[in-house]
Formats: C-alpha cells, structure tokens, sequence
C-alpha cells in the first residue's frame, strides 16, 4: 500500500513524512512516557526508519531504559513538542508521536506496554463531564 503519514510540531519548524503502513501503533505507560507526555501515558507509530524524512532541526535527550538500552527523544527546539523517538533495541526503527499526525485515518493502538505502570487517573469514569469543544466556564475562585 501507498499510503504516507504527514505530521509537524506545534510551530510547524519540525515536519516529517512516512511512507508506507507502519509496523504497530503502541499506548506505553512507562514512567519516562508519562513524564514525557505530561500525562498518563504516549502514544506512538513505529516505521522502518528509512521510511521516515524529517524537515528542520530537533533536539534530542538520551537516556538509559530500564532493559539497558539507549533511548533518543527528538522535540521541536522551538516550541518542545516531542515529535519522535527511538531505541537502541530495535536500531532499524523510529517511532512517531501520534498527535503530531495530520491524519491519524485508520490508526487505532494495537498495543499497551507497561499497563502495571497505569496511573489510577488515567481512566475517564462515566461521571466525567465531557464538552466537544473548549468550554465557555471559568474556574471560580
């Protein structure tokens, strides 16, 4: 299939384009994810990383997983977003951050890792208040 992912950070400084479907869609809830993401967890789409072109100039933060292998975050040195990452684990591979996706059409997670490190709060029970778009309240002092 011909497909191909477009995406970019929240400044427009970072892009990238991956052709092709990728390997798997994986939620991860490690501690180093959640940190990252500010939240419960990341959500990440593995290519081939030759099948991955990248436009402009990331940062990147190394550091060591716990399974010893040397883990590489790229972020947006402009605005922060973290835009991809990869590991030394699987040296042929790169992971996109699905939010930075233009079209996310057809992509769903396949996969969780870490699910004993899922923080209690990242579950929407179903009293949760959901609005579609940015409410028009204020928070009362």
């Amino acid at each position: 299939m011909n497909k191909s992912y477009t995406g970019k950070c929240l400044c427009g400084e970072v892009s990238y384009v991956a052709d092709g479907l990728p390997v798997v869609v994986a939620q991860c809830h490690c501690e180093e994810c959640r940190r990252l993401s500010g939240t419960g967890h990341s959500v990440g789409v593995m290519f081939r990383s030759n099948a991955v072109s990248l436009s402009g100039d990331p940062n990147e933060f190394s550091y060591s997983s716990s399974k010893g292998s040397k883990v590489t975050k790229g972020f947006c040195s402009n605005c922060g977003s973290h835009i991809y990452g990869t590991n030394t684990r699987t040296p042929d591979h790169l992971t996109l951050t699905l939010g930075t996706m233009d079209d996310t059409t057809g992509l769903e997670v396949q996969v969780v890792i870490f699910e004993q490190d899922k923080p209690h709060w990242d579950r929407l029970g179903k009293d949760v208040v959901s609005f579609k778009t940015q409410p028009d309240w204020k928070p009362e002092d």
